[in-house]
């Protein structure tokens, strides 16, 4: 687990002194997606919300399943805390991704997540600012699009505050949390 301020500091360590120092790499930025309501969003949108941000696509099958299990977990666990958090899962696969079937899929499945996706130039930025990598991988079925898995905590700015690599338990994300939320 990579953290970046005190107020993140690794579950169980006791101290800031096993936080990571500066400089941290620049991880999140500016992007113009589409939510699942196919209302046009950015990174201002959710100021003032602390985020969990996977990029993933909804026919995925090993990854995103539990990563997205993981996060309903997490806000579970959170309690009354989670109404400060927003959830973000952010498609790498807009071509089949589009906010219609975003919406069909997280309501049915993940209903407190909320579905990005845009043009698939938007996309790509969003996932440059975040160092996710992607590729379409043609197979039998048509298509698949294997990508890296991590979960980035952001604050309420937007400022970077954590990842955490896959899989993770949701304990830890949690805590992290936790510990972000009472500080601030």
């Amino acid at each position: 687990m990579e953290m970046n301020s005190s107020c993140c500091t690794p579950p169980g360590s006791g101290s800031a002194s096993a936080t990571i120092s500066r400089p941290v790499p620049t991880v999140g930025g500016s992007f113009r997606l589409i939510d699942d309501s196919g209302t046009a969003v950015t990174e201002r949108s959710y100021f003032g919300k602390y985020l969990i941000v996977f990029f993933g696509f909804t026919h995925c099958q090993t990854v995103c399943p539990p990563a997205l299990t993981r996060i309903d977990q997490v806000l579970d666990q959170l309690g009354d805390l989670a109404d400060r958090v927003r959830a973000l899962y952010v498609t790498v696969d807009p071509e089949r991704d589009t906010p219609e079937v975003m919406r069909a899929f997280l309501a049915a499945n993940h209903p407190r997540i909320t579905g990005l996706t845009g043009p698939a130039a938007e996309i790509e930025s969003a996932k440059k600012a975040f160092h996710v990598h992607s590729r379409r991988v043609d197979d039998s079925d048509g298509y698949r699009m294997p990508h890296s898995a991590f979960t980035y905590l952001m604050g309420p700015e937007g400022e970077y505050l954590a990842h955490f690599a896959d899989p993770v338990d949701s304990n830890d994300i949690a805590a992290a949390l936790e510990s972000c939320l009472a500080e601030r």
